[in-house]
Order: structure tokens, then sequence, then C-alpha cells
């Protein structure tokens, strides 16, 4: 057998080793990936490690891979999967929960393990800017519930900025949820004990609602119990008819809908026409709020339950001057590193631009501008006549960008601010070729709903009413707005508090509004996310699919109307099944790059060559 050269090599055989002893699953296959670290049927992904093994890299390796054994060898999907909760908030409650309970548990034998671990939640969690968070409010409970069920259980101090998330919603946790807090360590090695501990916190924090039925209670009979309503009830129907009936509605329908019929009957015969529409009118007064009328081109199914708290508003409107400048330099020396990077990429595509803009000429012309180049023949030959050359019209068609970026509360830390340099120095380069430029970020003004819950709560709550939170559409820059006037507004993107929840189809369908009524022949829409579309106050009363089925269906609408051209780049996130052109990056460094890529395939002169460059991109 050839020998490895790489010095990775051992280190990487020793953690495998080492990780299926942790998990004793001794078949376990172990890969090294740049693809998102998680376990699939009886394989593991682990962070890459490069040949130079720096210190971060294998404290990261170490940390994943003891995390993931550790869920492995506590972890039973069938128990987990019993008492799992139905809403999405409640679920992510439960799973952070769940998680830090097998990797306590793991470390009470190996508490070296648990040092490996602090390692990996350490480097996570700065890496989602949690340090910066000043407000519980824009901190995610789900992940303060974890590091305080695992402080609970362990007794260790956190990691400096995942210990700042925890202790920003621990007076909240404990004033809500302090008792079952303090029974954790007991309930740890019973998984079922814990899980119903971990039901009762998140009930105590405020999603009961969203837990669905109890596991534990045994279900009820309801077939004998609407025989026998339906023997009390003297229903005279016939066993043959009973029996039909039955095929389509329930026992309980039936006896409903004949006690109905009955009544209706009693009071075409008892009641004159002025009573009858003095009951009609009275039925109508009692009938609970009329659900909102679908509000979007793409979907008829697709429902807003309040308009009138969502806002379209410019950057400049969301913060003061001064504070713009500031948060813009702040965004300039973070990033300063990577601008060269970025700035490299941009002139690469501003040269593939400023290539298919050079203006031809055509000479011998009996009159237009005078062709200096060919005076020389004239002074040697007097008789010569003077030449004059012609510029011909360039093929390339006006063009507008929009740049529409996810400004969500995932987007936290690195992943939002390079989102943000990649779109200053794209607007640059692009406004020097003179493509007009639009840069748009969407979230919501609310974690939980803000005023729409509200109203929706203050109307009696009425069932499946559609999104539920308050919008907030951003305009950072407009596609006729001088870069130099606008620069400061990006740095908004870095403003504590901004980012929050994501409603993705109603975004797209606001910048495809906006470019339709644009000039230009043709329109470019650049979609960055680093999700699917979630909001937890509308998927606790929707269908679960209820964002993403209006995502899919604006997506095909835009598709399908071919005025836009549509890509999407995916931060960590296989947009790859929303949009039919797209790419998907598992490291927030290679945005600008995709970036560039993208664009300037697109701008690629040849059909053939930009749909193979756009084929290759999407592959990587």
């Amino acid at each position: 057998m050839q020998k490895s050269d790489n010095p990775a090599d051992p280190f990487k055989k020793a953690l495998t080793e080492a990780t299926r002893a942790l998990a004793a699953e001794h078949e376990l296959s172990v890969t090294f990936t740049a693809d998102p670290s998680g376990v699939a049927g009886d394989t593991m992904r682990l962070p890459q490690i490069s040949r130079r093994m720096t210190r971060d890299e294998i404290l990261m390796a170490r940390g994943t891979a003891d995390a993931l054994a550790m869920k492995l060898r506590h972890h039973d999907a069938a128990t987990h999967a019993k008492y799992a909760p139905a809403g999405p908030m409640a679920r992510e409650l439960y799973e952070a929960m769940e998680t830090a309970r097998c990797e306590a548990l793991g470390a009470r034998d190996m508490p070296g393990a648990l040092s490996n671990i602090d390692a990996k939640l350490g480097a996570e969690a700065d890496r989602k800017g949690y340090g910066q968070i000043r407000a519980a409010a824009d901190a995610p409970l789900a992940a303060a519930a974890g590091y305080l069920v695992r402080q609970a259980a362990t007794g260790r101090t956190l990691p400096p900025a995942a210990q700042h998330v925890a202790d920003l919603w621990r007076p909240f946790v404990e004033q809500q949820a302090g008792g079952a807090l303090a029974d954790v360590d007991a309930a740890l090695a019973d998984q079922a004990s814990f899980a119903r501990l971990a039901r009762r916190m998140i009930a105590d924090l405020g999603y009961g609602d969203q837990l669905g039925d109890d596991p534990d209670e045994p279900q009820q009979d309801e077939p004998e119990e609407n025989a026998e309503q339906e023997d009390e009830s003297g229903d005279s129907q016939s066993r043959e008819e009973q029996e039909g009936d039955d095929a389509e509605a329930s026992p309980e329908q039936s006896q409903e809908r004949t006690q109905d019929e009955r009544q209706a009957q009693v009071s075409l015969d008892d009641q004159s026409d002025e009573e009858l529409v003095e009951d009609a009118e009275m039925a109508d007064s009692e009938m609970p709020p009329e659900l909102p009328p679908p509000v979007s081109e793409a979907s008829a199914d697709y429902r807003v339950y309040a308009q009138e708290f969502d806002e379209e508003i410019r950057a400049e409107d969301l913060a003061e001057p001064a504070e713009l400048e500031r948060l813009r330099a702040y965004l300039d020396k973070q990033l300063d590193p990577l601008k060269g990077a970025v700035s490299r990429l941009a002139n690469k595509l501003q040269r593939r631009l400023q290539a298919q803009q050079n203006r031809s000429w055509e000479f011998d012309k009996e009159e237009g501008v005078l062709d200096a180049g060919r005076l020389a023949r004239v002074v040697a030959n007097p008789t010569t006549p003077l030449s004059f050359k012609w510029e011909k019209d360039t093929e390339f068609r006006d063009t507008v960008v929009t740049l529409l970026i996810d400004n969500s509360g995932s987007m936290r830390g690195r992943p939002i601010s390079i989102a943000a340099i990649c779109a200053d120095v794209l607007a640059r380069t692009l406004e020097r070729c003179s493509v007009k430029v639009e840069i748009l970020g969407f979230t919501t003004r609310a974690w939980k709903g803000g005023q729409s819950r509200e109203k929706w709560l203050k109307d009696g709550r009425p069932a499946a009413p559609g999104r539920l939170n308050d919008l907030r559409h951003i305009i950072y820059k407009g596609a006729d707005a001088p870069w130099r006037r606008v620069r400061p507004n990006l740095g908004l993107m870095m403003k504590e508090g901004l980012l929050k929840e994501n409603i993705d189809g109603e975004a797209l369908e606001w910048a495809h509004r906006r470019m339709g009524r644009r000039p230009e022949a043709r329109k470019i829409l650049m979609v960055i996310s680093d999700g699917a579309p979630v909001d937890d106050s509308t998927l606790s009363v929707n269908p679960a699919n209820y964002l993403e089925k209006h995502l899919r269906d604006v997506i095909a609408m835009v598709e399908k109307r071919r005025q836009v051209e549509l890509i999407a780049i995916g931060i960590g996130h296989d947009v790859t099944r929303y949009y039919d052109r797209a790419v998907t990056i598992t490291d927030v460094d290679q945005l600008a790059g995709a970036m560039t890529e993208q664009l300037a395939a697109l701008f690629e002169s040849d059909p053939r060559k930009r749909a193979r460059a756009m084929a290759g991109s999407s592959r990587r």
C-alpha cells in the first residue's frame, strides 16, 4: 500500500477510531468534508482538516466528532419522535435541549470530550455573532435554552459568546421555568423522562399551544361516545341511510347534519320572510371575522392577516446619519482583509463587461469623425481626400441588477457582513460599467408576530389566518441613486436588533414588482439567503409548509413570465430545490466568488458559453 504524504492523515485516522468508540458504533464511516457536518445513515461528516492542521481546525473537528458521537450513543430516535412537539418554535427548543442532554450525559464519564465540545460551541457562537447581541429579544431563545440546560446538567461555564446569550435569557427562563430547569440533572439519564420535562419547560416558556397532543395520555374511544350521543338524540334515520352517510362523514357530523336539516324544515314552515332575514343577520353577526383575501399574484391561497403594519422603508430612515457612518466604519474595519480578494473578482467582472461594451469603428466614410490616423497620408500627398469614420452602435443592452439580501437573524455575524461588503463592491463595479444596481433587504419588524399577531389575538384567533407578522422591506440603494450618496446605508445591516425572521416569498414578489417598473431592457435579480423561509408566528397557526409553498409559487411565476432573470446563492443551505438557476456555498467566505461568477456568466455574450458557465457554477 502506498504511504500517504498528507500530515493530517494520522490524526484523521486516530479521530475516526476514537469517534467510533465514543459512539459505540464500530461500523461507523467517518468522512472529512467541506459539506455541513452531521450524521446520515451510518456515515458521519466532520469538518475538513487541511495539511496545515491549524489549532482551530483540530479543535473544531474533535468537538464536532465528540458531539455527534454522544448523540449517537445516548439518543433514541423513536422516543424522540414520540414526544416531539408539533409547532416550529417548540420543536427548536425541544431539539436544542435534547442535544444538550446527550452532550452533558456523555461528559459525565469523559470530561475531556466536553472540553472539545466547548471549543466547537464557542467557535459556532462567535461565528453567529452571539457576543455582540445586546438584548434578549435579538438572541435565539432555543440556543439559550440549550445552553442553560447544558449548564444546569454539567455546572460548567460556557464559552464567552454562548454564556452571553444564556445570561441574556436567564432571568426570563428562571422566572418562567425555574422548576423544570432545577430538575434537569435528575432526568438526564432517562430520555423519556427528560422529554416530558422538556415539554413542561416549553409550556412554561409560553409555547404550550405548539406542543400538540400529550403522547402519554390514552386515546379516547370517540366512535363509542358518538354512538351514545346518537342513541340519546332519537335520530329517526334508518340503519341503511346511516351507513350511507357514514361513508362520507363521521357519526358526529351525521348527527349534526340531521339536526340542522330538521331545524331548517321547521323554520321554513313556521317563520315569515321577515323573521328569516332577521335570523340571518343575527347569525352573520355571530360569525368569526372573515379571513383576508389573497394578496399574492403568484398564489390564490396565500393570505396576509394584517398588511397595515408592514413597512417598505429606506435604510436612511431606520438610523440617524451619524449612526450609519459609525456602522459603516465598523463594517469596513471588520472586513478590511476581505476587500482585496473581492475587488480582484470584481475587476475581472468589470473587464468582461467592458469587453462587451467596447465600440467599433467603420472607416473610409465620406462624413463623420475625422480619422486622425490617416492624416499622415494627406500631408504626404495633399491630393489624397480626407478620411472619416463612424462609431458603430453597441449591442450591449441596458441592464439593471437587483441584489435581494436575506436580513434574517440566522445571517447575523460573518454572513451578513460579507453579504454587505460584496454588495458594496459589486454595486461600484457595475456602476462603472453603466449597469444600474438596486440593493434590497428583507426581514420582519418583530420576532413573535408583532402587531399583526396582537390583532389576531384580539379578533379571537380565527383559524388559518395566513402570514402573521409585520414585514420590513428595506431599500439600501435604489437603482437610480449614485453609489457615493448611499454608501453608508449598507452599514445598517450591522445594527443590533435589525435581523429577525425571513419571509422569502413576499420579498421576492416585492423585488420582482419593483423591477417590472424599470425601463431597462434586461433585468437580473440575485437572491442571497441562508435558509428556507421561517416565521414562528406564521407557522404556528398555518400548515408547516405554508411559507415554503408560497416561495415556490412566486419563483414559478417569475420564471414563467420571463421578464426577470432570476438567480440565487444559498449560504450553507441548498437553494437548488427552489431555484432552477442557483448555487450553494458551504462557507460564507466563498460568497464573493459565487456572486461574481454568477453575474459574469450571465453577462457572457455567447449564449452557449453562458449556459456552460452557469451550469459549472451551479455544480460548484
